[in-house]
C-alpha cells in the first residue's frame, strides 16, 4: 500500500539552524524536492533583507536567487504574513536525506520548518521501503521523530498519533501485562519478546507515551497538519 510518513528533524542535523538562530520568528515552506535541483522556498518571519542576510550567512545553504515576494515589501515594516521566495541550494545534510529517501523509492512531498525544526512529509510505495529508509536515517543519526504513518487511502481518517511500530509495541505491552499493577512482564522480558534491545524498547515506549499525552492534551477535533 502507498504510504505517507510524516516526521520531524532538528535543523542542527538537516540545515538552516544558523538562520533560525539569527531570525527567531523564521519559518519556511517547500512544496517538494525533486531530482536534486535547488528548490523554491517560501520564507517569512522578518523583513526581506533580514531573512536574505540570515540565509546568506548560513553555512548550510547557498542563496541562488531571491525570486519574489508574496504581496509584502522589502522594507522593515513587513507584516507577519509577508513571505519571500528564494531558490536555495542546500548542503550535505539535505542532500544525504534526499538520497536516502529516493534510493528507497520515496519522494519528499512537502517540507516546512519553524522553531529550529523541519517537518517533512514523505511518500513511499510500501511499508518495506519505509522501514528501510527509517533504518538508514537512524544509521546516519538524523534523529528523525516519526509522528504519523498511514496508508494513502486512510490519510484523512487516520486518528492515532502513533506510528505503526509504536502502535504494535503498545499493543504487545498491553497484551503481556506490562501496564498492569503489578506488571505481568518486565521491560527486559518485553524487549526479548519484541527482539529489540532494552534501550531501544525504553526509548520507543517513551516516545509512544509522549505522542499519546500530546494528542490527549491537544484539540483532537482539529485536523493534524504535517508536523508529524
Amino acid at each position: 500500500m502507498t504510504t505517507v510518513v510524516e516526521l520531524g528533524i532538528s535543523a542542527d542535523r538537516l540545515g538552516l539552524a544558523r538562520t533560525f538562530d539569527r531570525v527567531s520568528a523564521f519559518e519556511f515552506q517547500i512544496g517538494g524536492m525533486i531530482g536534486g535541483s535547488p528548490p523554491l522556498v517560501w520564507a517569512n518571519g522578518g523583513d526581506r533583507e533580514t531573512v536574505r542576510r540570515a540565509l546568506e550567512a548560513d553555512p548550510s545553504v547557498d542563496v541562488i536567487a531571491s525570486v519574489a515576494d508574496d504581496g509584502g515589501t522589502a522594507t522593515t515594516d513587513a507584516g507577519p504574513n509577508d513571505r519571500w521566495l528564494f531558490r536555495l541550494e542546500f548542503g550535505d545534510g539535505v542532500k544525504l536525506f534526499e538520497q536516502i529517501v529516493t534510493e528507497n523509492d520515496g519522494a519528499i512531498l512537502t517540507a516546512q520548518g519553524r522553531e529550529g525544526r523541519w517537518m517533512v512529509k514523505l511518500l513511499f510505495h510500501d511499508r518495506e521501503s519505509v522501514s528501510a529508509c527509517h533504518d538508514l536515517l537512524e544509521q546516519y543519526e538524523f534523529g528523525a521523530d516519526v509522528t504519523r504513518i498511514s496508508g494513502i487511502d486512510d490519510l484523512a481518517s487516520a486518528q492515532t498519533p502513533l506510528t505503526e511500530t509504536q502502535y504494535e509495541t503498545i499493543c504487545k505491552a498491553h497484551e503481556l501485562g506490562y501496564f498492569d499493577v503489578p506488571r505481568g512482564v518486565t521491560l527486559k522480558e518485553l524487549a526479548a519478546e519484541l527482539d529489540i534491545s532494552h534501550q531501544a524498547l525504553s526509548e520507543r515506549l517513551r516516545r509512544s507515551h509522549a505522542a499519546l499525552v500530546s494528542a490527549e492534551l491537544s484539540d483532537r477535533s482539529a485536523p493534524m497538519e504535517i508536523d508529524l
